[in-house]
């Protein structure tokens, strides 16, 4: 991703330029290790291109950031026409986890800005590729 930005009322509240843009849903029972393993996964992923142009270097590798975005919606159940959320992480516990998760990645040297939990937020992005990967420390 080349770059992101996500704003509330209008007013910028984070933003960063190549790097990653990460939508973070906690799902109930998960764990501060979980999180923690995800966020020592997404800094190591080796998605963005070398000089070969192959998916060979991690966000580390090129120096790039993080915006964190809370994104309960990802919890979505489908099976019906209108989507349930019941298997996301109580607010609280989602913001803890939300918040750990970017310390987290934070604490490997990647500069992260955030979103802001629970606002009506505009996320932009240019999405460089495309490139979106899924990960769920379930899997």
């Amino acid at each position: 991703m080349s770059e992101a930005r996500v704003t509330v009322d209008g007013r910028v509240v984070g933003e960063i330029g190549p790097g990653l843009l990460v939508l973070v849903c906690a799902m109930q029972g998960d764990t501060d290790a979980q999180s923690q393993w995800l966020a020592r996964k997404v800094v190591n992923l080796r998605i963005f291109r070398d000089e070969q142009e192959r998916m060979n270097r991690s966000v580390l590798d090129i120096g790039g950031s993080a915006l964190v975005v809370s994104q309960f919606t990802l919890a979505a159940e489908t099976k019906g026409n209108r989507p349930g959320f019941s298997t996301a992480a109580a607010p609280d516990d989602g913001k803890r986890l939300y918040e750990h998760f970017s310390s987290a990645v934070a604490s490997y040297g990647v500069p992260v800005a955030n979103g802001v939990f629970g606002a009506d937020m505009k996320v932009a992005l240019v999405n460089d590729g495309p490139v979106t990967i899924w990960l769920d420390s379930e899997r």
